[in-house]
C-alpha cells in the first residue's frame, strides 16, 4: 500500500528529525528522496522503509548502527532512540623512526588504553631537504655520509676516436671489410663502416669558499669530493681571493682525508671574494686552454663579490663560449623571497644556462639531474 503525499513527507520529516538528534548528519536533499521513496513504497512494510532510509540517509558506514537504533525507536517503538552518538575509543598514535627492516622495541612504559597505531617516520628524508646552514654538526655529519653515495653524470659528446658502426653508414672500415671479404673466399659479401665514438662530458665544479659561504662550504666541499672520486672526468677547484685546484686532493677515498688535504691546500678559507678574478684565473690557466671545452662547469657560490662586477660578467661570457653548459648552484636561491640581487650574481646570470639551489641534499641530487641532462 503505497502512502499519501502528506504522510509519506511528514513521516520522512518527523524520522530525519529523529536521526538529527542522535548526531547524525542528513541533509535536507537526503529527507527529500527519503520522502519520495516513501511515497512509492508505503510506510506500512518496514523492510522497503529500512533499505529505504538507509539508502537515502545514511552516508557513513560508522552511522549504520545508530541509524539502526533509530529506526528501531520511531518505527517500532522498540525503546527511547538514542540521544548521543556512541562511545568513540581513543586511538594512541605511536611514532617510530627505526630503519626500513623492522620496528623499534617499545620502551617499558605503562600500556595506553585502547588500541594503538604505529607511524613511521623517516629521519633521512627529512634531514635530505633542511638546509646545511640550520643543521646541528650531528646532522652535518650525517647529511655528509648521504652525500657520498652521490655520482655525476654527464650526457655524452662525439668522440674523434672512430668506433664499428652497428649500421651501413657512416665511413667505410676498409681492414674489416677486407678481412670478411677473406672468410667468405674473397667475395666482398658484407661492407664495414665506422662512425664517431662516444664520450662522457668533462664536469668542472668551482666552489666559493669565503666568509660569507661559511654555512654551506663545508658540506658543498664533501659533495666535490664525492663527484671527484666517483668520476674519472671531474675537476674540482675553490675559489676565494685565489683560484685552488682541488682534484688530486680530492681524489682520495677516504673522505676525512681528502678533506683535510684540501683545507691545507685552500689557504684563503673563510676570507674575502674575489669572483671575477677567480674566474679570470680558470679561464687564462685551464679553462680556455682546453679543461673547460665542452664540459659542463657549475659554480658553487652565492654570488657575494667585492671585486667589479664588470670583471665578472666578461670573464663569464668567455666561460660561457668555450663551455657546453654553465650552471649556478646558490644556496641563497632558496630563501623566502629570495631575488639575485648581489651585485656579482646580477652580472653573472646573463651568461648562465641552469639557475639552481644548492642548500641541501636533495638539490644536490636535483643538481646531479641537471649535469646529466
Amino acid at each position: 500500500m503505497t502512502a499519501t503525499h502528506g504522510e509519506g513527507d511528514r513521516m520522512a520529516v518527523a524520522f530525519a528529525h529523529v536521526l538529527r538528534g542522535t548526531g547524525l548528519d542528513v541533509p535536507v536533499g537526503s529527507v527529500v528522496g527519503f520522502a519520495q521513496a516513501l511515497g512509492a513504497l508505503g510506510v506500512r512494510r518496514r523492510s522497503p522503509v529500512y533499505w529505504a532510509g538507509r539508502a537515502t540517509l545514511v552516508s557513513r558506514p560508522e552511522d549504520v548502527a545508530v541509524y539502526d537504533r533509530a529506526f528501531a525507536a520511531f518505527w517500532l517503538g522498540e525503546g527511547p532512540p538514542p540521544t548521543e552518538r556512541p562511545e568513540v575509543v581513543p586511538l594512541t598514535l605511536l611514532t617510530d623512526d627505526a630503519g626500513d627492516d623492522e620496528l623499534a622495541p617499545p620502551e617499558a612504559a605503562t600500556e595506553p588504553p585502547g588500541p594503538t597505531v604505529t607511524v613511521r617516520y623517516s629521519p633521512t628524508e627529512v634531514l635530505r631537504h633542511k638546509d646545511f646552514a640550520d643543521c646541528s654538526p650531528s646532522e652535518l655529519a650525517e647529511a655528509r655520509r648521504l652525500m657520498t653515495d652521490l655520482r655525476l653524470r654527464t650526457a655524452l659528446r662525439r668522440s674523434r676516436r672512430m668506433q664499428p658502426a652497428r649500421r651501413a653508414r657512416g665511413r667505410p672500415d676498409l681492414r674489416r671489410t677486407v678481412r670478411s671479404a677473406l672468410r667468405a673466399g674473397g667475395e666482398p659479401v658484407r661492407r664495414a663502416h665506422l662512425e664517431p665514438g662516444r664520450r662522457p662530458r668533462r664536469v668542472v665544479l668551482l666552489c666559493d669558499v669565503s666568509g660569507s659561504m661559511e654555512p654551506y662550504a663545508r658540506a658543498l666541499l664533501r659533495f666535490l669530493h664525492a663527484a671527484v672520486a666517483g668520476g674519472s672526468r671531474v675537476e674540482a677547484f675553490a675559489i676565494g681571493t685565489r683560484l685552488t685546484r682541488l682534484t688530486r686532493q680530492l681524489s682520495a677515498r677516504d673522505p676525512d682525508a681528502a678533506l683535510r688535504q684540501a683545507a691545507t691546500a685552500v689557504v684563503d678559507w673563510s676570507g674575502g671574494t674575489r669572483l671575477g678574478a677567480g674566474v679570470r684565473a680558470f679561464n687564462d690557466r685551464w679553462g680556455v686552454r682546453g679543461l673547460a671545452r665542452g664540459a659542463v662547469v657549475a659554480i658553487l657560490s652565492d654570488g657575494w663579490d667585492r671585486g667589479d662586477p664588470q670583471v665578472l660578467a666578461g670573464e663569464m661570457a668567455r666561460l660561457g663560449r668555450v663551455a657546453h653548459r654553465v650552471v649556478w648552484v646558490n644556496p641563497l636561491k632558496a630563501s623566502p623571497g629570495y631575488a639575485p640581487l648581489a651585485r656579482g650574481m646580477a652580472a653573472a646570470l646573463p651568461y648562465v644556462d641552469d639557475f639552481v639551489e644548492g642548500h641541501s641534499v636533495a638539490s644536490l641530487e636535483n643538481l646531479v639531474e641537471v649535469v646529466a641532462r
